[in-house]
């Protein structure tokens, strides 16, 4: 019976044992169909916002890998292909470009609605050709944000759930490669560091640093500093130093801070952070790997990831800082160039005439001022009396030619070698003497018919060119000097 017992037992554990293999290697079959039945989502948007001229649809154009982008107008929707090559798999992101014109702002409800507020990842563009707008856009769009999302009929649960999710996000970021670290490693790096002060709280129950996440709009932010090849143009023609470039990184730094948004420098001129916007992106809204650290050495590639920054880190930048202090007023400091003021419209109408002496002279003609013209006709109208009718420019610019060309033909009738001596010439072939070589005897070209006149005149013309083709041995005639003439 005890033989039979241990038997029995004995059966009992294989069966047990068979079956926990069966159960184990059932659950890793299931996770892996599971995994593989892991599609990337076809709802996820982006919402583009940011003033006019600030390189919007070049950006989205460079993460679509398109050469030559096509600008709309008001609200643009474009899509990104997106390709999972671990999974294999691929889907669209949706985006949405918002106009910069303020009267637009009511076609955000078609990009930001109810439905798609919990997929949807927002970019606010400004650009380094306006340094000293770069704040001040940034809080503008970032209120007319919040406004519209206050007027979202979304939950008071909704609200509270994207918010913990922001800032849970905050909290549990790591730098790459320390998420292979055990969490109780010494060379684990988080951009906290508050393992021990938050050593009494729960992940959920934890508090932010300094600065981070004060305004929580329940949404992923990422703010793009394009055209960033201009800042070597606002060095050349504008004097910024260093200092210049450090004080406006370390405002926008905080502003990032404020709403727990990542910072980008890109440049698609020179095709700087781009690629690296694009991998960005899919992390934060697929979950796509990013292993990228944070990039401040290079003042015009900044990549800072959302969870890295502190006000700690930012203070680095203020050493740099001599003519300036952090806390200055941004635009005392990033000062705005001064434009200068259209004058009156004044027409002028150049006139090219020739001069005695043979050259060209410029003579130019200038429009009397308009409101010259206007309180001169008042002040006549008023007293009664036609006002005197001053000459147009194109008048006044044809009298003077003719004083000038009537001064110069004047002066150079009998001048040798001018115009006058061509003149008699001619004149001498049409009133030819009688009995002159090969004219026709007792005519005029003033008194014979049309058709005998013209004979006279060829027959007269053709002798002369003949007597001064014989006279090999009288001087030439001075040449005709084309600049003395009339032009």
């Amino acid at each position: 019976m005890e033989t039979n017992g241990q038997a029995n037992g004995l059966k009992s554990r294989k069966k047990d044992n068979s079956d926990g293999k069966d159960n184990l290697w059932s659950a890793i079959l299931e996770e892996v169909q599971n995994q593989g039945n892991t599609k990337l989502p076809s709802n996820k948007n982006v919402l583009v916002l940011g003033d006019n001229e600030t390189g919007k649809t070049t950006l989205i154009a460079k993460l679509q890998g398109v050469e030559d982008p096509k600008k709309g107008s008001a609200l643009e929707y474009a899509y990104i292909d997106v390709r999972d090559e671990y999974r294999d798999d691929h889907t669209r992101l949706s985006v949405w470009v918002l106009d910069g014109d303020p009267g637009h702002t009511n076609l955000l409800k078609f990009a930001l609605n109810e439905d798609t507020f919990p997929h949807t990842l927002v970019i606010f563009t400004v650009a380094m050709t306006t340094p000293w707008g770069l704040l001040d856009q940034l809080q503008s769009w970032a209120s007319m944000l919040g406004d519209h999302i206050d007027k979202l009929d979304l939950t008071p649960e909704q609200r509270l759930e994207s918010k913990k999710a922001q800032t849970q996000k905050w909290q549990r970021y790591t730098e790459p490669g320390d998420e292979l670290e055990p969490a109780t490693s010494p060379m684990k790096r988080s951009s906290r560091n508050l393992a021990d002060e938050l050593a009494h709280y729960d992940d959920d129950d934890a508090p932010l640093p300094e600065a981070v996440l004060t305004t929580n709009l329940g949404l992923d932010i990422v703010v793009v500093v394009t055209k960033t090849d201009y800042m070597s143009t606002l060095e050349k023609e504008h004097d910024y130093r260093d200092e210049h470039f450090d004080f406006m990184q370390q405002w926008v730094r905080r502003f990032c801070l404020q709403y727990g948004a990542a910072l980008f420098y890109t440049s698609a001129k020179e095709d700087k952070n781009c690629d690296l916007l694009y991998k960005y992106l899919t992390h934060r809204i697929y979950g796509l790997p990013f292993r990228t650290p944070a990039l401040i050495v290079e003042k015009d590639a900044v990549l800072i990831p959302a969870g890295w920054d502190s006000m700690k880190k930012i203070s680095i930048l203020y050493e740099n800082m001599q003519s300036c202090k952090p806390d200055d007023y941004y635009r005392d400091i990033i000062v705005q160039p001064a434009t200068r003021k259209c004058k009156p419209t004044v027409y002028c109408i150049n006139v090219v005439v020739c001069g005695q002496s043979g050259g060209l002279r410029e003579a130019e003609v200038c429009a009397e001022d308009e409101q010259v013209f206007l309180q001169r006709q008042l002040a006549a109208l008023q007293a009664g009396t036609p006002a005197p009718r001053a000459d147009s420019p194109l008048r006044a610019a044809q009298r003077t030619a003719a004083q000038l060309d009537g001064t110069k033909i004047s002066m150079g009738g009998g001048t040798p070698g001018n115009e006058g001596v061509l003149a008699n010439f001619f004149n001498s072939l049409l009133y030819k003497k009688t009995g002159s070589p090969g004219g026709v005897a007792g005519v005029r070209a003033a008194d014979a018919s049309p058709a005998a006149a013209a004979a006279a005149a060829r027959s007269d013309a053709a002798a002369e060119l003949d007597r001064l083709t014989r006279a090999k041995r009288a001087p030439h005639p001075a040449p005709l000097d084309l600049n003395a003439s009339d032009c």
